[in-house]
C-alpha cells in the first residue's frame, strides 16, 4: 500500500503566505499575450508581460513557426552534443552572433538555463566571482553552482567593487565580474563602462546578463553592450529569446573560444534537449525582423516615456528605473499585493512583486511597458491607477 505524505510542513507555509497576505493562484488567461488579454472571464489591460516589442503574436514569427514545423517537425528529439542539432539552430546562433555585432553566441533553451549553466562552466576552483547584490535569481542560483569563491558589491557602488577587487588581487585565477545590464525590478542600468573600466584595470573578465536589455536598448535593440558602445571590452553578454523577442530561449554572445567551450561543458547543452523547431524559426525570423527597423523600440520608449511622466505626475513613487520597466512602489507586502488586487477589479492587470522577489518592505506593481499598447491603454490604465491609489490613500 502506497502512503501519500500530507507535507504538513508546507501546508503550514502556505497557511502563513495567506495570512500575510501574499498567497496566490497562477492567473490564466485565454487568447495571445497581447496588450489587452482575456483574464477570468473579462478583458484587461496586461501590464505584466515581457513581451516588449509584441513579438509573441506577430505574424511574420507565427507564419515562420509554422514553417519550421512544417519542415523539421515538433521537436529537435535529442540533446545538440548528440542529434539535436538542426541547421535552424547553428543559422540563429550565425544571425544573432551578427545581430549582437560579436564572434559567436551559444544557444541555450532558457535565460535562466543560461546562467545556470555558464557560471559553473567558465569557472572553477581557484577563482572568484564578484556579483552585484541585486543581480537575477538565476545568476544567483549559476554562482551557487560554481567551485568557485563568491564575493558580492553593493548595488551599482563602484568603491565596493574597487575594494572587492583590490582584496582579490593576486589570490585567485581568474575574477568574472557579473552583473545585469538592466535590474528587472527597478528598471536601473548597470554602471558598464566604469565596471568594464574596474575589470580592465584589475585584469579581471566582465560577465553581463542583458536579459532586458536585448530587443530594449542600443542601436535596433541590440543592447546593454552596444547602448554603451562597449563591443569587444566584454566577455560573456548574457540574452534571452523570451521577453523582446517574444518566444523562448536564451544565449551567451561572445568569443568563438567561449561558444566551443561551452558546447563541451554548458550542461543545459550536454543533457537536455535542444530548442523546438517551431521556436527556433521564429526567433531566425523575429531577429530579421529587429535588425530591419527600429520602428518597434521607438515604439516602446515613446509609450514607457508617456506612462512613467504621468505615474510621476499623480504623485506615485516610480523608482529610479531609466527604462520601459516601471515599478510602483507601495511597500508592505499585503498592501501590495491589495493594490494589484483593486487594479485588477478596474480592468489592469499588474503583477504584484513581493519578498522574497524583492527585499522586505520594497513591494511594487511592476509594469511593463510594451510597444503594443495603444495611448488609450495607457491613459485607460493610468485613470485605475488614479482611482485605486486615492482610495487606499496611496497618492493625493
Amino acid at each position: 500500500m502506497n502512503t501519500i505524505h500530507e507535507l504538513s510542513y508546507l501546508k503550514e507555509q502556505i497557511e502563513e503566505l495567506k495570512e500575510q497576505g501574499v498567497y496566490r493562484k497562477l492567473p490564466v488567461f485565454d487568447g495571445p499575450n497581447a496588450a489587452r488579454i482575456h483574464l477570468n472571464g473579462k478583458e484587461v489591460i496586461n501590464l505584466s508581460s515581457n513581451n516588449y516589442l509584441g513579438f509573441a503574436n506577430h505574424p511574420r514569427l507565427k507564419q515562420a513557426a509554422i514553417d519550421a514545423v512544417e519542415k523539421y517537425g515538433v521537436g529537435a528529439g535529442a540533446v545538440r552534443t548528440i542529434v539535436g542539432n538542426m541547421d535552424i539552430h547553428e543559422e540563429l546562433e550565425r544571425v544573432l552572433a551578427e545581430f549582437k555585432r560579436e564572434e559567436a553566441v551559444m544557444l541555450f533553451q532558457s535565460g535562466f538555463n543560461c546562467n545556470a549553466g555558464t557560471i559553473q562552466a567558465i569557472t572553477d576552483r581557484g577563482d572568484v566571482i564578484i556579483s552585484d547584490e541585486l543581480n537575477h535569481a538565476s545568476i544567483i542560483d549559476g554562482v551557487r553552482l560554481s567551485r568557485a569563491d563568491k564575493k558580492v558589491y553593493k548595488h551599482s557602488d563602484m568603491e565596493d567593487l574597487r575594494r572587492i577587487l583590490e582584496e582579490c588581487k593576486g589570490k585567485y585565477n581568474t575574477q568574472l565580474i557579473i552583473t545585469d545590464g538592466v535590474f528587472s525590478m527597478d528598471g536601473d542600468l548597470a554602471k558598464l563602462p566604469e565596471i568594464v573600466e574596474l575589470a580592465e584595470e584589475y585584469g579581471a573578465l566582465t560577465y553581463v546578463d542583458d536579459a532586458h536589455g536585448s530587443g530594449v536598448l542600443g542601436e535596433n535593440g541590440r543592447g546593454t553592450v552596444d547602448h554603451f558602445g562597449l563591443h569587444g571590452r566584454v566577455d560573456f553578454i548574457i540574452g534571452t529569446l523570451s521577453k523582446a523577442l517574444g518566444v523562448i530561449g536564451g544565449y551567451v554572445a561572445g568569443s568563438k573560444v567561449m561558444q566551443e567551450w561551452l558546447s563541451h561543458r554548458g550542461r543545459p547543452i550536454l543533457f537536455s534537449t535542444s530548442l523546438p523547431p517551431a521556436a527556433v524559426g521564429a526567433l531566425i525570423e523575429g531577429i530579421e525582423l529587429l535588425s530591419s527597423t527600429d520602428e518597434f523600440t521607438k515604439k516602446l520608449w515613446d509609450n514607457a516615456r508617456f506612462f512613467k511622466e504621468e505615474m510621476k505626475a499623480l504623485g506615485f513613487d516610480t523608482g529610479q528605473s531609466e527604462t520601459p520597466i516601471t515599478p510602483v512602489i507601495i511597500g508592505e507586502e499585503g498592501e501590495t499585493m491589495a493594490f494589484s488586487r483593486a487594479l485588477l477589479e478596474e480592468g489592469v492587470f499588474v503583477s504584484g512583486i513581493v519578498f522574497p522577489t524583492v527585499p522586505k518592505g520594497t513591494g511594487r506593481l511592476r509594469c511593463m511597458i510594451t510597444a503594443e499598447h495603444s495611448k488609450e491603454d495607457l491613459k485607460e490604465a493610468l485613470e485605475a491607477f488614479a482611482r485605486v491609489g486615492r482610495k487606499m490613500n496611496l497618492i493625493p
